[in-house]
């Protein structure tokens, strides 16, 4: 589990672990940050990671979804 101020300081290419899905050989799965953390100015609890994972999916973290991953 990562913090909201945690999340603000990924940068790209950093590697993060989700805690739930895990790969074939029962090691957590690895989610390579993809992009620029958005935060916003007026809403500081909020945070979007850009993510991707293997060769074709990409997805975000959001400030909800911040106890799935660690670092």
């Amino acid at each position: 589990m990562i913090t909201i101020e945690q999340a603000k300081r990924l940068k790209h290419g950093d590697i993060l672990y989700h805690t739930k899905n895990k790969t074939a050989d029962g090691t957590m799965q690895r989610w390579k940050v993809n992009g620029q953390v958005k935060v916003w100015k007026r809403s500081p609890e909020r945070v979007r990671i850009p993510v991707k994972h293997g060769l074709y999916r990409y997805d975000y973290v959001t400030e909800r979804d911040l106890h799935l991953v660690s670092l």
